[in-house]
């Protein structure tokens, strides 16, 4: 059997304030020309399917398209509920979706109810443990002094371990799926996956998943292999620049009799690149350094001596997917302390330096402005000092 594990698609997330859904639709239909390409039997998705608890009715469109194109290559879609999801609201219909070959395991009773595949060797049972909260789930997982992520998951896993055993000893032939959408001790987060520790220890140890022929993870950014048989397939297209030197994937699964044989990355084509400059705005202007970032998603750092007016548009005429901007004087020095850099200095001396700092030398007029208003705090200063003596 073959099985295409990836995650964290996060439908309807916008990159600075960029509309991201073309490129998800085309990493979406991507994925399904994969499915088509390797005679792919399932498509695993553990969580994180849209970005928001509510996402807009662009967003399910694209990610049903998704969906339908995976189903018309020829797979089975099997997916959880990440943190970002409603487990609710991606769970509604599920019994329906499921008649068409889209099982949405979103509830904690799914878990050790697992989606049952046959292929010429026997069952392949692919179970589902969505995005666990402690303090919702740990009731309902009979733990109800668990606090942490780990508590709940180990509650989930040990039904999920009851029900392997009683299929297995029945039928030894049945090999094991997990999709699971946690942080597992040993991953690397890029700094753009959303906390899930809520009331408790975020982290679960990988040994945790121990019995299963295979865990598809959900939740870090990153395509990673904690160990032979736990991996993490990422996000299909970077959602941050701390992911630029990415080579987004997904995974090629591929079980015979036995269990596992191998997991093979698939790299996914770059819909749009990201890049990070730095320079003055006229370099970045002029350079022919950056011409193959004039169709990525581009992040300045300006260093001009004076902030450039309406540095944006100035960029946008040779970046147009020019997201994020900032100004840095390259005299500046962030580890000096502010107590140090007015020591010694009077209110006027430290008035300049901040417009200064902040924007560019201020004129003659300015400073004249600066001293006017320092004048009136100071008699202001005097006379409530009068008040008091005289009180």
């Amino acid at each position: 059997m073959k099985i295409l594990h990836t995650s964290d698609w996060h439908i309807g997330r916008t990159f600075h304030g960029v509309d991201l859904l073309a490129d998800q639709a085309s990493v979406l239909n991507t994925i399904a020309a994969l499915v088509r390409e390797h005679g792919v039997d399932v498509v695993v998705v553990p969580g994180d399917i849209y970005d928001r608890s509510i996402p807009s009715s662009d967003a399910v469109t694209v990610c049903n398209r998704g969906f339908e194109a995976i189903r018309d290559a020829g797979a089975i879609i099997v997916a959880t509920s990440g943190n970002h999801d409603s487990a609710v609201r991606l769970g509604a219909g599920a019994s329906f979706a499921a008649a068409g070959g889209l099982h949405l395991i979103t509830r904690v009773g799914q878990v050790d109810l697992p989606v049952v595949v046959e292929d010429e060797f026997g069952p392949v049972v692919f179970y589902g443990i969505p995005y666990l909260e402690p303090e919702i789930t740990r009731v309902e997982l009979d733990v109800p002094r668990a606090r942490s992520h780990s508590d709940v998951l180990g509650a989930a896993m040990a039904r999920v371990r009851a029900d392997l055993t009683g299929r297995q000893e029945s039928d030894p032939k049945t090999r094991s799926v997990l999709l699971a959408h946690a942080f597992v001790v040993g991953g690397e987060a890029t700094g753009e996956e959303r906390s899930i520790s809520v009331g408790g220890v975020e982290t679960v140890s990988a040994a945790e998943f121990d019995g299963v022929d295979y865990v598809a993870l959900g939740h870090l950014h990153s395509p990673q292999m904690l160990s032979e048989r736990v991996w993490y397939s990422g996000s299909p297209l970077p959602y941050s620049f701390g992911e630029r030197s990415h080579r987004k994937a997904a995974l090629l699964v591929e079980l015979d009799g036995s269990g596992l044989v191998s997991t093979s990355r698939l790299d996914l084509p770059i819909v749009r690149g990201l890049r990070q400059l730095t320079g003055t705005l006229e370099v970045l202007l002029s350079s022919s350094d950056y011409d193959d970032a004039e169709d990525c998603y581009v992040s300045a750092l300006l260093t001009d001596p004076v902030r450039p007016i309406d540095a944006m548009r100035a960029l946008h005429t040779r970046f147009p997917f020019a997201v994020h901007l900032e100004w840095q004087r390259p005299e500046g020095n962030s580890e000096l302390k502010y107590r140090d850099a007015v020591r010694g200095r009077d209110d006027i001396e430290i008035a300049r330096g901040f417009v200064s700092a902040v924007r560019s030398e201020p004129t003659e007029g300015e400073i004249s402005l600066m001293e006017a208003a320092l004048g009136s705090a100071d008699r202001a200063d005097e006379a409530t000092a009068e008040l008091g003596v005289s009180a």
